[in-house]
């Protein structure tokens, strides 16, 4: 672990000119970044910017091709993040490092196991693996249970705490609540907040606007591989960051909404629809042309019913219909059939979506490839021009189909796994909090491309972690609470107070005029 150092008068960290390039594509051009102690600097920027570059660089994960990083002015240079984080500089990365199958213990300590008699020692490794849940704010999390056990949101509070076991004088944070549930938010900003009283420099990569608000000291924005800004948080308005991150003037985030389709008969309804103690006598409806939204407090069922309409899940009741015809939906395989026609966007596109390994090729062509065959072989005619289409509808960003997806952006990813199911035409699509971790132009994208596919006549069914997607984007908006369905909001009805207030299952109270 690294041993506290005195702290000099000038900034902690220091980052001059750095360059990164991969073949032909510059992922930095001449970056700084002046980090302080006690601060909480966001850093800012689409997917793609830079972000990511830098902060792997700054943790030893990846060597910079120019330029210098100073700690307390003195040169270093990180060959590897355990050398880094032996410096004092831990990351938590939006792409968790945990091993599912190993302990919460082992993996907080996986990188430097208290030992005796050249063994581990069990009761010092979970000692400290208290000490670090605790510091992490999640000290309900027992060191002996398995990580494959925990949900996303406890995994990423461990993926914290392993961190943090370093006691670390920089900590980068980069997505780091993007999947927790609104109370774990709320105990990792104090956590946040007190760490940075304790004098510790936080790093904080976020796209969302109000969490920068919450938290930050100062703010850098990164453009194209470069800094293009530095200010102290609150000086700038949320429309001249944008502006800066995308370099261009915002349009309004969201499409208009068309009129209400009441009258057009559903293409997905399901009545009564139950599963174990998660989901309780579910009965909704979506239209053709409709985007209707799943609200709620994270963790109420909004998952599980995904999977449950996806047929993914086992012992389900209940009866879901596709045009009015009662249908047995017993797998994936059969709901994404050209009969019903259904697709469904995944929470986690790094293990649930996306095949990082393979080319973009092969993952746009991976949910079709019986619709781009011919006896068992691949039209790659067709398949070619299959993913010219999608690349240009979704204005994916690659140097080529034939490039690894993982070397994309968290963004572009994204726009890769929605590709992927586009590419089968879908009639019924099924999205869980896709945009949760990408910049905001890139949402701004989707945003627009799910009116598009709804006013094509697909029928939409989007859970949204995100409050203002929620109202921004859809037409009706059903909230979940404890598996049940607790309240439908429509048209004007769909605000931020009442969703909080459904979510929570709470009367709202009027809102009053300004």
């Amino acid at each position: 672990m690294a041993a506290p150092q005195k702290q000099s008068d000038g900034p902690l960290f220091r980052m001059k000119d750095i360059g990164k390039r991969y073949g032909g594509v510059r992922a930095l051009e001449s970056a700084s970044l002046v980090v302080e102690a006690g601060r909480i600097h966001a850093i800012l920027g689409e997917n793609g910017a830079g972000k990511s570059t830098l902060i792997k660089i700054m943790a030893g994960v990846i060597a910079p091709d120019d330029g210098e990083m100073l700690l307390q002015d003195q040169v270093v240079s990180f060959r590897s993040p355990a050398q880094a984080a032996a410096a004092g500089v831990a990351c938590v990365f939006q792409e968790l490092s945990l091993i599912p199958d190993l302990s919460v213990a082992d993996n907080i300590l996986i990188s430097n196991p208290p030992r005796r008699f050249g063994l581990i020692d069990r009761r010092a490794q979970r000692r400290l693996a208290e000490e670090a849940l605790a510091r992490a704010g999640a000290d309900d999390i027992h060191p002996r249970a398995l990580v494959r056990d925990l949900p996303l949101s406890r995994r990423q509070l461990v993926e914290i705490a392993k961190a943090l076991a370093w006691k670390p004088r920089i900590l980068i944070l980069d997505e780091a609540t993007s999947a927790l549930t609104a109370g774990d938010v709320t105990k990792v900003f104090a956590v946040l907040k007190r760490l940075r009283a304790e004098g510790l420099a936080i790093l904080y990569i976020s796209h969302r606007m109000h969490e920068i608000a919450e938290l930050a000291d100062e703010c850098t924005v990164f453009r194209n591989g470069r800094n293009v800004a530095s200010y102290a948080a609150g000086t700038r308005s949320n429309s001249e960051v944008v502006e800066m991150m995308i370099g261009r003037e915002v349009s309004s985030a969201f499409p208009s909404k068309p009129a209400a389709r009441n009258s057009v008969p559903p293409v997905l309804e399901c009545k009564n629809l139950s599963w174990t103690d998660r989901l309780r006598d579910i009965s909704l409806d979506v239209r053709p042309g409709e985007i209707v939204g799943l609200g709620g407090l994270d963790g109420q069922g909004q998952r599980e019913l995904l999977l449950a309409l996806f047929g993914v899940l086992r012992g389900t009741s209940g009866t879901i219909s596709i045009d009015g015809v009662p249908r047995t939906i017993a797998s994936p395989g059969v709901a994404r059939a050209g009969t019903i026609g259904m697709a469904l966007i995944p929470e986690d596109r790094k293990t649930e979506g996306l095949m990082l390994p393979m080319t973009v090729r092969e993952n746009l062509s991976l949910a079709a490839l019986d619709r781009l065959s011919s006896r068992g072989v691949v039209d790659r005619k067709r398949e070619s021009a299959s993913i010219d289409e999608m690349v240009r509808l979704l204005a994916i960003k690659t140097a080529g189909p034939d490039i690894p997806v993982g070397a994309l952006s968290g963004g572009n990813q994204q726009k890769v796994v929605i590709a992927k199911w586009l590419t089968r035409r879908p009639r019924i699509l099924l999205l869980n909090d896709p945009t949760r971790g990408i910049d905001v132009g890139t949402k701004q994208e989707i945003y627009q491309l799910l009116r598009r596919l709804a006013d094509g006549g697909a029928a939409i069914l989007f859970y949204s972690t995100d409050y203002d997607e929620l109202i921004g984007c859809c037409d009706r908006v059903i909230v979940l609470y404890d598996g049940r369905i607790v309240k439908e909001l429509t048209g004007s009805e769909i605000t931020e107070r009442a969703l909080i207030a459904s979510g929570l299952n709470v009367q709202a109270e009027p809102e009053v005029a300004a």
